[in-house]
Parts: C-alpha cells; sequence; structure tokens
C-alpha cells in the first residue's frame, strides 16, 4: 500500500512508531495530486509550500513526544472555511482574490494538533448546489467514473479523499453537502449536530442549517476528525456548551438491543432508485443480523422538507449574501457609472446563476406582503419536522435510510434542471431542518461500479450512537477496500 492510501489510523500508527515521517507522507499525497488532480480537479488551491512547512513541523513535534491524533495528517480543507494567509473563494469569482486574515475555529483546533493542510477542496459556489458543477472556476468529477458528478456542495472534499489526495478532508453540510458527496464517492462523512461543532471562520450561505463535517476513509477517521474539531466557541452565537466525548470510545462491537427505525416515507418516495433501495436493504439486514431490531417510524412532514428547505435557505443566503457589493472586500466592477451601478455590476459578475437564483427566490420570499405566506409559514413547518423527529427518537435510537434517491448523476444531466437537483435532497434535508446528526457510510455498489451510502441519523448531541452503527456496518460489510482506478 502506498502512503497516500492509508487512513488517518494507519497513518497514525506509523508516524508514531516513527517508521514513516509526515514529510515522507505528505509527499506522497502530493505526487498523488501530481498525478490525478487534473483529472478529477478537487481542488481550486493548492499549497504545497505552507505543507512542507507544516510537515517539517510535525515531525520535529513527533521526535519531542509532543504528538496529537492529527499531529502529520494530510488534509484538504473545504474553500469555504477561513484559512489565514491561504486563499479563500466559496469557489466564487466574487471572492477570487480574497485572502482571510484569521482561522477559522475548525482550522485554530486542526493547526493547535499540528495537521498538514495540503489545498482547499472545490465546491459548489458558496455551498448552493449538489453537484459542484456549479463552482465558479470548474466541475470536480467523480473518481470513480469520471463522467459523472462527485456531489454537492463538498464535492472537491469528498473526492480528493476517494482519489487518496489526502488522508482525511473538511467540509460543511447545509442540506446534506456532507452526506451526498460521501455516498457519490464511496467515503465516510458526518454532518454534527447543530452547534456541535463552532461555524466562526465558515463563510455562511444559511445560518441556521450550515454545520462543518468531517470526510474520512473509514469510521474511525471520522471519529478522530469530530474529536478535533467539536466543542463550545464564544464567538459563534450557535455554538453549544456541550461536553464533547471520546468518539473514538463508540467504535464498538455489538448492536444489540439497538432499535433501527426505518422512515416509511423514505422507502416510499418517487425515484427512489431500485439498486439504491436494494443496497441500503441489504446494509439493515446486516445490522439486524448483528442483533439490532428493525422499527417501521413515520415522518408525516417528509413530503414538505425540499420546499421548506428551498426557502429557508435561500432567505438566509439572500441576507447573508447581501454583503457582497464590491465596496468592502471582493470583486469589485470598474466601469460602474454610479453606486447602485456598481452594486449590480459588481454582484451579477460576481455570482453565478445558481447564487444570483437563491438570491432571487430569497429576497422575494422576505419581501413586504410575502414575509408570512413564505418565510414565515415555512418557519412553522420546520417546527413541525422538529417534532416529527422527536416523536420517531422516542421508538429508536438512529434511523437509516439512503443518502440519495438515485446514485450519482452524470456532469450536466442535473445542471440545467434545477427542481430535480432539489429534490434530490429530499433524503438529506430534513436533518440540516431539525438540527440533528447525520451521516454516509459506503454500502455498496450499483451494477455499473457506482458507489451508494447508507445514511444514519440520530438524536441530537448522539453522534456517538451514529458512529457504533457506522463502525459496526463497515467492519461487518468490509467494503472499505475498494479504490478507484484513476
Amino acid at each position: 500500500m502506498s502512503l497516500h492510501e492509508l487512513t488517518i489510523a494507519q497513518a497514525r500508527e506509523l508516524l508514531d512508531k516513527k517508521e514513516i515521517s509526515s514529510k515522507e507522507l505528505t509527499s506522497s499525497v502530493f505526487d498523488q495530486i501530481e498525478r490525478v488532480e487534473d483529472k478529477v480537479d478537487a481542488f481550486l488551491t493548492i499549497s504545497k509550500d505552507e505543507a512542507e512547512e507544516q510537515a517539517d513541523a510535525a515531525d520535529k513535534r513527533i521526535a519531542a513526544g509532543d504528538i496529537s491524533p492529527l499531529t502529520g495528517i494530510p488534509l484538504a480543507i473545504k474553500d469555504v472555511i477561513c484559512t489565514k494567509g491561504v486563499r479563500t473563494t466559496c469557489a466564487s469569482k466574487i471572492l477570487e482574490n480574497f485572502i482571510p486574515p484569521y482561522d477559522a475555529n475548525v482550522m485554530e483546533k486542526l493547526n493547535a494538533q499540528g495537521a498538514v493542510m495540503v489545498g482547499k477542496s472545490n465546491m459548489d459556489e458558496f455551498a448552493m448546489g449538489a453537484s459542484t458543477e456549479f463552482s465558479g472556476f470548474k466541475p470536480t468529477k467523480n473518481p470513480w467514473d469520471l463522467s459523472r458528478i462527485p456531489g454537492g456542495s463538498s464535492g472537491g472534499s469528498a473526492a480528493a479523499v476517494a482519489a487518496d489526495m489526502c488522508i482525511g478532508s473538511i467540509g460543511s453540510d447545509t442540506g446534506g453537502s456532507v452526506r451526498q458527496p460521501a455516498s457519490h464517492c464511496g467515503v465516510v462523512g458526518m454532518k454534527p449536530t447543530y452547534g456541535r461543532v463552532s461555524r466562526y471562520g465558515l463563510v455562511a450561505f444559511a445560518s441556521s442549517l450550515d454545520q462543518i463535517g468531517p470526510f474520512g476513509k473509514s469510521v474511525e477517521d471520522v471519529a478522530v476528525l469530530m474529536n478535533a474539531i467539536s466543542g463550545f466557541d464564544e464567538r459563534d452565537s450557535t455554538s453549544i456548551k456541550e461536553d464533547v466525548p471520546d468518539f473514538t470510545k463508540s467504535l464498538s462491537e455489538g448492536m444489540k438491543g439497538m432499535k433501527i427505525g426505518l422512515p416509511r416515507e423514505y422507502f416510499e418516495a418517487a425515484g427512489l432508485d431500485e439498486e439504491v433501495k436494494q443496497l441500503v436493504n441489504v446494509a439493515i439486514d446486516k445490522l439486524v443480523e448483528m442483533g439490532a431490531e428493525k422499527v417501521e417510524i413515520s415522518l408525516p412532514q417528509t413530503e414538505y422538507v425540499v420546499s421548506v428547505y428551498y426557502i429557508i435557505a435561500p432567505c438566509e443566503a439572500s441576507s447573508n449574501l447581501a454583503r457582497y457589493d464590491g465596496v468592502r472586500y471582493g470583486k469589485r466592477a470598474d466601469d460602474a457609472e454610479s453606486m447602485i451601478d456598481m452594486f449590480r455590476k459588481s454582484r451579477s459578475r460576481g455570482f453565478g446563476d445558481e447564487v444570483q437564483r437563491r438570491i432571487i427566490i430569497g429576497t422575494y420570499s422576505l419581501s413586504s406582503g410575502y414575509y408570512d405566506a413564505y418565510y414565515g409559514k415555512a418557519s412553522q413547518v420546520r417546527t413541525l419536522i422538529i417534532e416529527d423527529f422527536k416523536d420517531a427518537f422516542e421508538k429508536c435510537d438512529v434511523m437509516v435510510s439512503p443518502v440519495a434517491p438515485e446514485p450519482a448523476s452524470l456532469i450536466g444531466e442535473m445542471s440545467g434542471d434545477p427542481l430535480k437537483m432539489y429534490t434530490a435532497d429530499i433524503f438529506t434535508v430534513s436533518a440540516n431542518l431539525a438540527g440533528i446528526p447525520g451521516m454516509s457510510v459506503p454500502c455498496g455498489f450499483t451494477k455499473s461500479g457506482l458507489p451508494v451510502g447508507l445514511q444514519i441519523m440520530g438524536k441530537h448531541f448522539n453522534e456517538e450512537a451514529l458512529i457504533k452503527t457506522a463502525y459496526n456496518y463497515e467492519k461487518a460489510a468490509g467494503i472499505n477496500g475498494k479504490k478507484p482506478v484513476l
């Protein structure tokens, strides 16, 4: 096995034994980036010089015995997370040359552990999209089939892990943007409980929905990353003062007594691909074999979740993106005839079509005479969705379902049909609306060789139950060793 193919846990063991150095591990990762990045297009910025300095520093720490779980581990960071001194574009032309003067909270935590950042990964512009085709610079391709999408909006982060261009990565999830690309790229991804991970330094899309989350090659890797990035931050008003457990202690065997909820509406949803449904059902049977108990549950508001999400998220986006006006930072039109003309030209040239579409939807929904009918009503239904989950979790410990209705689509297949792209989020957006944790773990491949993920959702601040379920399934299924051929 080449060094860039290692998991975080495997690399940690070799680094601690001094059988390899962080410099050697990082060099292997950059060799892989050089080999396959032109095919996959997972990165917007590659920070090789900075990474080599960080790897040298990590080796000195290891030699001195100052070792943390991520010391010397090469990671990719979604380009929506601020990195001091390193370009952060949100995959948008309006921020093409923006270099943050500070680090996001998660970067402070990763830097404190001595992690190595190999680059900033591609994404849908301002995290608005489900395919990474809406990047303002280039689309990312799925490593398993370069003619297909990697999912989105964190497609670059997922593709980089799947293609071994990093050992792990960090993304963000507003409506499924970690779980769906994890499913499409055959890696493990987690959206933590809202408030578990600080959003300080995460460029906002929809403030009540956004949450930073990790990608890994294994469930254990995701647990290690969760340990690193979780915790209260007084600079984030939505951060919760909740004790952070050691998530690696959830990597325990045995599912006996665990109640697995199966949301009826998810398995009866129109458009659910038969191969996806079959693979998920096989995974459920595997959990039952290990002692779990199936419980049928109902989430009656499921038919409204996409509509609610695509009112609330654009409304919050419209508000958050109002700051990009060409005055304080970002792209500025230099041929404007007036201040209003400068605002108009800067925003129309700086924002892509999908971002403009969502700003228009959000601004309309928030406008006088429509606020109560749209945003107000959507907020009321959101409360009903939260109550659905509370009721359902009285009957089960975790819920399992497909992550997406279909495997990864062909590039271009959904980009011209926004409605089809929006409805592809039907199984994931509810977790963001309810603020609960969700996770995707690989559960097999279609006949054409495309990965499919099993979604696991749990109660607020009970990520341990998700990790335990995913770990037991991963161990029993034994499908994580397969790699894409690039």
